[in-house]
């Protein structure tokens, strides 16, 4: 555990001397409480609840990404718990809130839930939303596991916020990987003017720009729905190679303007592998691109992604994209529970450093920033329109696209 952590201990209080016979009958009285089971014990053992609070979109403009975390969440509690949902005989109690992609709504929310004794905070969607959850986290001294937000620095933010998820840099490395020798190559890289968005240029311009590629921005705001004239930037910039970086319901419009200004004939082109939903949008150009991939169903073929896709097909949903970051939550959820249900510092010493098997494969939490070393995908689509399906090209071993270590901040 890194020097900074705060390690865990016990107090205890010594009542006042008293007579003998109502220390006798105190005595008495502390053995009955603990034959009765109700409460935690100092170690944390017992049955009392363990109080978890999702702050995520449930609604908003990533409502479909939170929809995918919260059945990936549920089958991964079933998964962790055996079936149980305890730890230890503690009920594990979930209070969802919807955050709309709403920051000053998540931390309200967030607020709320620590008024009332939550200890353990998870599932923001929005990279802007966990930037202002993490400090709330720390400041309170709670765990926040961070979801599907993708934003680099979440990793090392704080002693509290570990992430459930991969990182901008981590898919940047992904598609290093396509690209070969980048010195004197030209990229573009096209995103939303977002927390996202600019996450993902600073990572392509850290990781090519720094072996030796020249590295351009074309940013859109959220809001935009024509397209056409930054797909026109694009193509006039004529790089050989297009970083894509777009997340949300204007997809569709952003690759019909690409295609119609030959952007995937005339450039190299990759992407992040969205939802399933979006695999009929690429249309024919969607066989030109070469896609980095968080996950997609049936990429990995491990134990638990077999379950997890049991468990949420059983529920009546169907796995996706960020499913598995809400089933590695309530994995990393369950474990810390194991080493204490009550206290916090000794719930992140156990998440320090634990390698686990996931639904991607093995998976590890980096002690020094808390970083989540996973697996990454490469993948090609086959077909198109409502036949179009993902085929995997390539698996990158964890240690393959690792993020620089970034010091814990406090």
């Amino acid at each position: 555990m890194p020097a900074n952590s705060v390690q865990p201990r016990r107090t205890r209080t010594l009542a006042a001397a008293a007579a003998a016979t109502a220390a006798a009958l105190l005595a008495a009285g502390c053995a009955q409480a603990g034959t009765a089971g109700s409460e935690s014990t100092g170690d944390g053992k017992g049955t009392a609840p363990v109080e978890v609070g999702l702050v995520y979109s449930r609604t908003g403009p990533l409502a479909a990404y939170g929809k995918q975390y919260i059945e990936g969440f549920k089958a991964g509690l079933d998964y962790a718990t055996k079936g149980t949902g305890k730890v230890d005989g503690h009920p594990i109690e979930i209070t969802e809130r919807d955050d709309a992609g709403d920051a000053s709504k998540a931390v309200a929310a967030g607020k709320d839930l620590i008024g009332k004794g939550t200890k353990i905070l998870a599932g923001s969607t929005d990279s802007g939303v966990a930037l202002q959850m993490a400090p709330l986290a720390a400041q309170n001294k709670v765990l926040f596991i961070d979801g599907p937000a993708a934003t680099d620095a979440i990793t090392g933010i704080n002693t509290y916020t570990f992430r459930s998820g991969r990182q901008s840099y981590q898919d940047t490395l992904t598609a290093a990987a396509m690209l070969g020798d980048a010195k004197g190559k030209k990229v573009t890289v096209l995103a939303q003017d977002s927390t996202f968005g600019q996450a993902n240029v600073d990572a392509v311009k850290a990781v090519l720009g720094g072996e030796g590629a020249d590295v351009s921005a074309v940013l859109a705001p959220p809001s935009a729905t024509d397209l056409t004239p930054f797909a026109r930037q694009v193509r006039a910039a004529d790089p050989d190679l297009v970083f894509v970086a777009w997340a949300g319901a204007t997809a569709p419009a952003l690759w019909t303007a690409l295609d119609q200004q030959g952007v995937p004939a005339s450039s190299k082109v990759t992407t992040g592998l969205a939802g399933t939903a979006s695999y009929p949008v690429f249309g024919a150009g969607g066989q030109q691109i070469t896609f980095l991939a968080h996950y997609f169903p049936g990429a990995a073929g491990t134990a638990a992604e077999q379950a997890m896709t049991a468990s949420v097909e059983k529920a009546g949903g169907t796995p996706d994209l960020f499913t598995p970051d809400g089933f590695t939550a309530a994995q990393m959820i369950v474990h810390a529970v194991e080493s204490s249900a009550t206290d916090t510092d000794a719930m992140v010493k156990a998440l320090e450093g634990w390698t686990f098997d996931g639904v991607k494969g093995r998976q590890q939490i980096r002690a020094e920033d808390h970083a989540l070393l996973q697996p990454m995908f490469q993948a090609r689509l086959k077909g198109s329109g409502r036949t179009a399906e993902p085929e995997l090209v390539r698996t990158l071993p964890l240690e393959k696209v690792a993020p620089p270590v970034k010091p814990l901040a406090g």
